[in-house]
């Protein structure tokens, strides 16, 4: 009895311990952050503040709702959240096999965010580079920041001055999708380009 209860506890200490080194495979890349301080104040000594006896009210923040909506097949992918705008155009309609020269069609894209960035009035855009997790990762890498570098630069002659980017290629990482399989992996081989949304 005792035994068993022993290589339970190591069994569930095992799983905790992977559950906890397991690397995020949706996590949001550097430079994307979302503010939830409360935009009002709220008094928890109000009398109209009606809570159980004993209880406290917890720390406020505003929850982070975010609204995505992807084409029927899957090219192109737009998040919404409280703070941010980011599309997500996957490589094949931007580019060639293993290249970083843009397409005819990619030019109509980009230019569509190029229309949402000026209605949002954002003057800071974040062009990020990925890939999937086929081939080297030094590959990846660097396919994905001359990735970056084009749609950047197509943007920066649509929207002219005053505009300042943020670039990066991450290769394999932050991947949005399961690498195992080849849609997956077409989701993960993308360009995000995200800027702030305006307060109006």
């Amino acid at each position: 009895m005792t035994a068993s209860r022993t290589a339970l506890a190591a069994a569930a200490a095992l799983l905790l311990t992977v559950a906890l080194t397991a690397p995020a495979a949706h996590a949001d890349p550097p430079g994307i952050t979302e503010d939830t301080t409360a935009p009002v104040r709220i008094d928890p000594t109000n009398p109209n503040l009606r809570m159980v006896q004993g209880a406290t009210l917890a720390p406020p923040k505003v929850l982070n709702i975010k609204s995505i909506v992807e084409t029927d097949d899957g090219s192109e992918r737009r998040q919404d959240t409280n703070d941010n705008i980011t599309f997500a155009l996957q490589a094949e309609v931007l580019f060639g096999k293993d290249s970083a020269d843009l397409s005819t069609d990619a030019l109509a894209r980009i230019s569509a965010i190029a229309d949402e960035v000026r209605k949002q009035h954002a003057t800071h855009l974040r062009v990020f580079g990925f890939t999937d997790n086929l081939g080297s990762a030094a590959h990846g890498l660097v396919l994905s920041k001359q990735r970056a570098n084009a749609v950047q630069q197509e943007l920066a002659v649509d929207l002219g001055s005053g505009i300042t980017f943020e670039i990066r290629g991450y290769g394999e990482q932050y991947p949005i999708a399961d690498n195992s399989t080849e849609a997956g992996r077409r989701k993960n081989r993308r360009v995000e380009v995200s800027f702030p949304r305006s307060g109006g």
